[in-house]
């Protein structure tokens, strides 16, 4: 009966499931405010229970990076190209690397084609094209597209730069552009070139993207290996290292964070979903119908487009190996603080995706029950307490009490803060786990980074209050809220220097 009343009135749904996070985040963020006047006592215990949580959540995350670390060592020590020819249709193999870019200068695209050129795959076996739009100046389009082609068309299988008009309907953005890169090549490569299909696997690549060169080796060996390959999506681990000795304290340490958690997500298959550079078979691609040119999130939109079409049984497998990418750094402080904000507010608007997640969650038949339950539960974790951590972790039951101290001079209302403050203090050791990956991830410091600003940099994690309310839990509200009162943002392409 229910699902039968979504899809009657699905116009209404989809905006309902759309005011949803706003509107479970800012009921979590408020209730210990006006909770504290009338269910003190819920409060309290509401705030450990978090506390708690997040107690978990720390030491998991502390867990399954070091987990994470362990088995990207030994896949770099490990030399896959013996393994892969076992295999006999090994040279069939072809991985299409779409680079979408729009304004990138050339220095930062030479960096990221280089890499591809640094694969130990024979690079005959790389398909690489550049995705560019037709909005930029053909000029510079022309300049760029041109030095990459002579410098690389002759060692890669093919080069293609394809460029991207927007269409009316259309969103601005990578995955419009992907969408049409990906159909041009299926039309003007493979259907014309008569190339069978089933041997190819379709990268997505942003312009800043480093690849460790082992990469497609062993991403062919993962294909090849599986029997699951055409229901299956590949993620390395996206650290956003490349320029880290550059930002601002207050930046780089909401960086390191996000590298290291993006790092702990690989030994976590039930939770894995792919994001920023990862990798599926064309076939499965081709049969989910390619990203959506109208919507502005494309990574997580891709995987749960192909879960609904597939009816489930899609899964995300990891690349034991670091992709290292550009954190937001701009010509002024100034300016990389404006974009980093508005850099993690365009990731955080991959809560927009909620509308047709949720809908077909409920209407979308013959998915097994756990499956569905796991990865939309992934979602839910991901986007919907993505704003609201800070308010309950940070600000916890100090402020409520503050304004209700009558509950503060209670047993419960003293003790509460004294616990909860207690269970935070011991999640912080598991920094020292976090600090120790960053040293070994982070690249080689610069001649001119001063010696005893590198020796003092763990002090800056002094700063993450304030950076994570400024740079996570902000950008976050303020796509929850957005979205929640139908202000819908525009893409807006992340600066690169």
């Amino acid at each position: 009966m229910f699902r039968r009343f979504l899809i009657s009135h699905k116009k209404g749904s989809l905006r309902f499931f759309e005011i949803l996070p706003g509107l479970v985040s800012w009921n979590l963020i408020l209730f210990p405010y006006w909770g504290i006047f009338v269910i003190p006592e819920a409060v309290a215990y509401f705030i450990l229970l978090f506390n708690v949580y997040w107690f978990y959540q720390a030491f998991g995350i502390a867990l399954t990076a070091t987990v994470s670390h362990l088995r990207i060592e030994a896949t770099k020590a490990y030399d896959w190209l013996p393994d892969l020819k076992k295999f006999p249709d090994w040279k069939s193999v072809r991985h299409v690397i779409i680079v979408p870019t729009y304004k990138e200068p050339f220095h930062i695209l030479d960096r990221t084609f280089q890499s591809l050129a640094s694969q130990d795959l024979p690079l005959k076996q790389l398909i690489v094209v550049l995705a560019m739009e037709f909005k930029e100046d053909k000029a510079d389009r022309d300049q760029k597209s041109s030095a990459l082609i002579k410098k690389y068309r002759h060692l890669f299988g093919k080069l293609f730069v394809t460029v991207h008009k927007l269409a009316p309907g259309e969103a601005v953005g990578k995955s419009s552009n992907e969408r049409y890169a990906a159909v041009w090549v299926k039309k003007n490569f493979i259907d014309k070139e008569k190339v069978n299909i089933n041997y190819f696997t379709v990268t997505s690549c942003d312009a800043d993207h480093v690849f460790h060169p082992k990469h497609f080796s062993v991403l062919a060996y993962k294909f090849l290996d599986s029997p699951d390959r055409y229901k299956r999506f590949w993620q390395p681990a996206v650290l956003l290292y490349n320029n880290i000795w550059r930002l601002p304290a207050i930046t780089r340490v909401p960086n390191t964070l996000a590298s290291i958690f993006i790092l702990s997500m690989l030994p976590r298959r039930d939770r894995l979903i792919n994001q920023q550079n990862y990798s599926l078979s064309f076939k499965l691609l081709h049969k989910t119908g390619y990203w959506d040119p109208d919507r502005i999130p494309e990574d997580w939109g891709i995987f749960f487009k192909a879960f609904y079409k597939n009816r489930g049984k899609i899964e995300v497998e990891p690349i034991y190996l670091p992709l290292y990418a550009d954190a937001m750094e701009s010509t002024t402080t100034w300016r990389t603080l404006k974009g980093q904000y508005t850099q993690v507010k365009r990731w955080a608007w991959g809560v927009s995706d909620s509308s047709w997640v949720l809908y077909n969650f409920f209407v979308t038949p013959g998915l097994s029950f756990w499956d569905k339950i796991t990865r939309v539960s992934t979602f839910v974790h991901g986007h919907f307490l993505w704003p609201v951590h800070w308010f309950l972790i940070t600000i916890g039951l100090s402020l409520p009490v503050i304004i209700n101290p009558a509950f503060g001079r209670t047993t419960l209302g003293y003790m509460t803060p004294k616990i909860s403050s207690a269970i935070l203090t011991i999640a912080l050791a598991f920094l020292v786990i976090l600090l120790v990956l960053d040293y070994l991830y982070k690249p080689k410091r610069p001649k001119d980074f001063p010696l005893w600003r590198a020796i003092l940099m763990p002090l800056e994690f002094i700063l993450m209050p304030v950076a994570t309310l400024i740079f996570t839990t902000l950008p976050g509200l303020d796509a929850h809220t957005r979205l929640m009162l139908g202000k819908y943002i525009e893409y807006k392409v992340t600066e690169k220097v």
